[in-house]
C-alpha cells in the first residue's frame, strides 16, 4: 500500500507539472486576452488539451495516493512538481537549464528524499470525529483570513506574496486532508455516502480557495517570496494535519536532525531554482 501511495503521488506530480508546461506552451502561441474567446483559442491548441488532461490526471492520482498512504507522506512528493514542471517545460519551451539549476534540482530531491527517509511517515486512517476537524478548520481558515486581510494592496511586494503564499499553502494541506478524508468514505461505504458527507464538497471549495490564494500570490510580487512558503509550507502542514487527524506518525528525537538538513536543503534548491530559472513562474504555475 504505503508503495502505491509514493507510486500514485510521483504520477501526480508529474502530471501536474506536464499539465502545467503544456499549457504554458499553449498560452505563448495564442494572442493576449481574456474571457471566453480565450479559452476557445486555447481548446484549439492540442498542448492545452494536454495540459488539462495532465491536470485531471493529477487530481486522481492524488486521490489515489491518498487513499493508499497517510497524507504526511503523499503531500510532501509534491514538492517534486516543480523539478518535474522545469525537466518537462525546458526542452517543451526550447530553454536552457543552467548548471545552477540542475544543482538545485538534486538539492530539493535529495533534500526531500533525507526528509521522509528519516521521518518514515506511517498511518492507514482516513476517518476523523468533527472533535477533530473543529479545531483543524477553526485555526486553517482563520489564518487564511487573517492572511488575506494582513496581505492587502499597499504593503510591499515581497511581503504580500509571502503571506498569500503561506496562506494557499495552508488552503492546499486542508485541501488534501478533506480529499482523504472523502476518498476513504468512497473507498468503504461507496459514491451514495461519498456524496453524502461534508468533506468531499469541503475539498471542492478550499481547493478553489487555493488556486486563487496561489494567482494572487504571484501578481502580487516575485517567486522567490511565494514559493518558499507555498513548498514547505504545505508539507509541513500536510505532516501537522496527518498527525492531528488521522493519528499519523514519525520518527523524532534524533531523527528531527537528518529531518532538518533534508527542508534545508529543500529550501536552498527551491530559491535557487527561483533565481536561476528566466521567467520560471511562467513554467512551474
Amino acid at each position: 500500500m504505503m508503495g502505491l501511495a509514493v507510486l500514485f503521488a510521483l504520477l501526480g506530480a508529474a502530471s501536474n507539472a506536464m499539465g502545467t508546461a503544456f499549457q504554458r506552451k499553449a498560452a505563448s502561441r495564442v494572442a493576449e486576452g481574456g474571457g471566453l474567446r480565450l479559452i476557445l483559442r486555447l481548446a484549439r491548441q492540442p498542448a492545452w488539451l494536454i495540459g488539462i488532461a495532465g491536470v485531471i490526471g493529477a487530481a486522481v492520482f492524488q486521490a489515489l495516493a491518498l487513499v493508499n498512504g497517510p497524507l504526511s507522506l503523499v503531500q510532501p512528493l509534491f514538492i517534486l512538481e516543480l523539478p518535474f514542471a522545469l525537466m518537462i517545460a525546458i526542452p517543451l519551451l526550447h530553454r536552457r537549464l543552467p548548471r545552477a539549476g540542475w544543482w538545485a534540482v538534486a538539492g530539493v530531491v535529495a533534500g526531500l528524499g533525507l526528509v521522509l527517509g528519516s521521518a518514515a511517515p506511517s498511518g492507514a486512517r482516513s476517518d476523523a470525529s468533527m472533535a477533530r476537524w473543529t479545531p483543524v478548520l477553526i485555526l486553517c481558515l482563520g489564518a487564511v483570513a487573517v492572511a488575506v486581510v494582513v496581505a492587502r494592496p499597499g504593503r510591499p511586494p515581497l511581503f504580500r506574496a509571502a503571506v498569500l503564499g503561506s496562506a494557499s499553502a495552508i488552503s492546499n494541506a486542508l485541501t488534501a486532508a478533506l480529499l482523504k478524508s472523502a476518498m476513504g468514505t468512497l473507498t468503504d461505504d461507496g459514491f451514495v455516502a461519498f456524496l453524502g458527507v461534508w468533506q468531499t464538497y469541503g475539498f471542492a471549495v478550499t481547493g478553489v480557495g487555493a488556486v486563487l490564494l496561489l494567482e494572487n500570490a504571484l501578481q502580487a510580487g516575485p517567486l522567490a517570496a511565494s514559493q518558499p512558503a507555498l513548498t514547505i509550507g504545505d508539507a509541513t502542514i500536510s505532516l501537522l494535519l496527518g498527525v492531528i487527524l488521522f493519528d499519523e506518525t514519525i520518527r523524532t528525537g534524533w531523527w528531527l536532525l537528518p529531518e532538518l538538513l533534508g527542508a534545508g536543503l529543500v529550501l536552498w534548491g527551491v530559491l535557487r531554482l527561483t533565481r536561476v530559472v528566466p521567467h520560471i513562474a511562467d513554467i512551474a504555475h
